[in-house]
């Protein structure tokens, strides 16, 4: 697997690090960037068409997007970029490469651990899904158990394409959290199961943007996001680093 990596912020650093530990990884090159650490996989990306994909941190991703379609080569997003999504998705899908956006903590990690406590309940009664984002914290909405140290928060709803009931908690400092609620029938009663994450911000995105660089062969070409392979993405994620709580309640 060779990834070139394009560099706007912290976030594609640390993904870049999280990838050094792969050993399917044979090339992390950096566009426009030198290496500075002393690796032999890391190098100059002289030429994007030599790299089997291009791994991008950019808010607006846009031009990396358009770098990647033009090299030949598939490319993983951080940001939701659900326009570029719809406006380049066909050409990728035309030239048999892949796109996946969104591999981020809203889009990417908290959606997949609703789809897999989903699969994993026989007959689903509730679903929820939560993240948090940077802001001022509420004082009221619906409180979501984040695990610690968010813990529990107020948040509001938010539409998306990928969650059918998501919320989202506005947090300051330097952590993150995401989490899935999942009430279902059993033959033993009703259960509610809870599973989140909790970390340095930072850190829970390039986590995520690292799991879309080691799984995007496995989604087909075209325009993706990670829920859609949820299992995929989420087992990757686990196995590179990130840690799940779980708790479960029965109801009486």
């Amino acid at each position: 697997m060779r990834i070139a990596l394009q560099q706007h912020g912290e976030v594609a650093t640390r993904a870049g690090r999280i990838l050094l530990a792969e050993r399917p990884l044979t090339a992390l090159g950096l566009v426009d960037k030198h290496p500075t650490e002393q690796d032999d996989r890391l190098e100059y990306a002289e030429v994007l068409a030599t790299y089997d994909a291009l791994v991008t941190d950019a808010a607006e991703a846009h031009a990396d997007i358009e770098a990647a379609l033009t090299a030949g080569v598939s490319c993983v997003v951080w940001a939701d970029a659900e326009g570029a999504a719809a406006e380049y998705g066909e050409a990728f899908f035309d030239a048999g490469l892949r796109l996946l956006t969104g591999c981020n903590l809203g889009s990417g990690i908290a959606p997949s651990l609703t789809a897999h406590e989903v699969a994993a309940t026989g007959t689903v009664l509730d679903v929820t899904t939560a993240w948090t984002e940077p802001g001022a914290p509420r004082r009221k909405g619906a409180a979501m158990p984040f695990p610690d140290p968010v813990g529990s928060r107020w948040a509001e709803p938010r539409e998306t394409s990928y969650a059918d009931r998501a919320f989202v908690a506005k947090t300051v400092g330097d952590w993150a959290a995401a989490m899935a609620r999942v009430t279902g029938a059993t033959d033993g009663g009703v259960v509610t199961r809870i599973v989140g994450v909790a970390d340095l911000a930072v850190h829970l995105e390039a986590l995520a943007l690292a799991t879309g660089a080691a799984t995007i062969g496995e989604y087909p070409p075209g325009a993706n996001r990670p829920a859609d392979l949820a299992e995929v993405f989420l087992s990757k994620a686990l196995d590179i680093g990130l840690d799940v709580a779980a708790h479960t309640h029965h109801n009486d």
